[in-house]
């Protein structure tokens, strides 16, 4: 693996940005000595819409992303008032990083127009995608005014709409297009539909990276998707690496029947188990020998 994709946060920044800076900085070391870069994201509309500092609470046992939380918050985003300390931030961890060779993009905004989460339906933002579709050109005004050297992006992610063509997007999918540099997509189904969406991707005439895929019991596996990938050329970010606390071996389904007393028949995300053994051996074989390392340790 050669590129890893990390989520950064709003209120870290505004508490101590020295210090995100700072351990940035010393992640960004550790993943370029293991040859690693970084596509680091900076917003994100997906689960927990009121994240708070400090200690998070324990994972809901059985919980798919029982503790994911939005960047920014819901009272957030609809205060503009607060907008002013979010381009601080988007402007803050760019500009540190402008001309930084360990970081491959900047994704912006994970999922920008994933609707009010059905698992926090009482405190999700009113209007949200609303609000989101008028901020996230500013974000990319902002993004492009630190002078970046790495590309932007944000990614397509309703993998059963129709993205044949710009008439056949949403508006909001249009939005994302135009203001990316490169595109970003989000598949979570079998390789036909994959290769399908690349193909249709393909119009846009710019790099493509699919930065989530693996979900096991939908037909996007290791064995099915990367092969496909590589043939295509087009980067392919598995969700999750090792299991822990964001309990993504269970199914998104989890949040209506939790499996607090038993576990999935397939993991849906990780490639590892806590203590560093293989999910699945196939799979880290398939791994390394797409990436020419079959021979590695």
């Amino acid at each position: 693996m050669n590129t890893m994709r990390v989520f950064l946060h709003d209120l870290l920044w505004q508490q101590d940005a020295s210090g995100v800076k700072k351990r940035l900085d010393e992640f960004l070391s550790i993943a370029a000595r293991h040859h690693i870069r970084l596509l680091l994201v900076l917003f994100d509309s997906c689960w927990d819409p009121s994240p708070r500092l400090g200690p998070q609470h324990a994972p809901v046992p059985g919980v798919h992303n029982s503790g994911w939380v939005q960047s920014p918050s819901a009272a957030a985003l609809m205060d503009p008032g607060e907008y002013p300390r979010l381009r601080a931030y988007v402007e803050g961890v760019i500009g540190r990083f402008a001309d930084d060779p360990r970081i491959l993009g900047w994704d912006l905004w994970n999922e920008p127009d994933n609707e009010p989460s059905t698992a926090y339906p009482q405190t999700d933002a009113k209007d949200k995608n609303r609000l989101v579709a008028a901020l996230l050109p500013q974000v990319f005004a902002w993004a492009r005014g630190a002078s970046p050297s790495q590309p932007l992006t944000t990614p397509l992610w309703k993998d059963r709409d129709d993205w044949s063509s710009r008439e056949r997007m949403t508006a909001f999918e249009r939005l994302q297009i135009d203001e990316s540099d490169v595109i970003s997509f989000h598949n979570y189904q079998w390789p036909e539909q994959f290769e399908q969406r690349v193909g249709w991707l393909r119009a846009q005439r710019r790099p493509l990276l699919c930065t989530e895929y693996l979900a096991r019991p939908f037909g996007s596996t290791v064995d099915a998707i990367l092969p496909v990938a590589k043939k295509q050329r087009v980067a392919a970010i598995n969700w999750g690496l090792v299991d822990g606390k964001e309990q993504t071996r269970f199914p998104w389904d989890s949040w209506e029947h939790p499996y607090a007393t038993h576990e999935p028949p397939v993991w849906l995300h990780d490639l590892f188990h806590a203590d560093g053994t293989p999910y699945r051996r196939r799979e880290i074989d398939i791994i390394r020998a797409s990436t020419g390392r079959a021979a590695a340790h």
